[in-house]
């Protein structure tokens, strides 16, 4: 993930629940600690973070339409899920995710 794809994840995951977020808010999400993780934060805009806080962050960013449902989430193509379903099955993840980065900013 780059800095500016994690810049724009940031605005998404804000669109997505509402509220815009802050570089405390997304030290949060990353699991950094306070203070010094939102100057982390503001670093990773440049150069963008690795590891598994980028897999993280490609989870978390589910919660936004913007991104595509990695195929390891991607349960709602089986043939066992009804054609009609999977775009509610798909939009109730993504409730999911939005609810998991609301409760992780708390």
């Amino acid at each position: 993930m780059t800095g500016k794809e994690f810049k724009q994840l940031r605005i998404d995951l804000g669109e997505a629940i509402g509220r815009p977020l802050t570089a405390a808010d997304m030290a949060k999400l990353c699991g950094l600690p306070l203070p010094a993780g939102a100057d982390t934060v503001r670093r990773w805009e440049v150069r963008g973070p690795t590891g598994p806080v980028a897999e993280r962050l490609r989870v978390l960013a589910m919660a936004s339409e913007r991104y595509p449902i990695p195929d390891k989430f991607n349960v709602f193509d089986r043939h066992d899920i009804d054609a009609k379903e999977r775009p509610a099955r798909r939009a109730e993840l993504r409730d999911r995710m939005r609810d998991e980065v609301r409760e992780r900013l708390d």
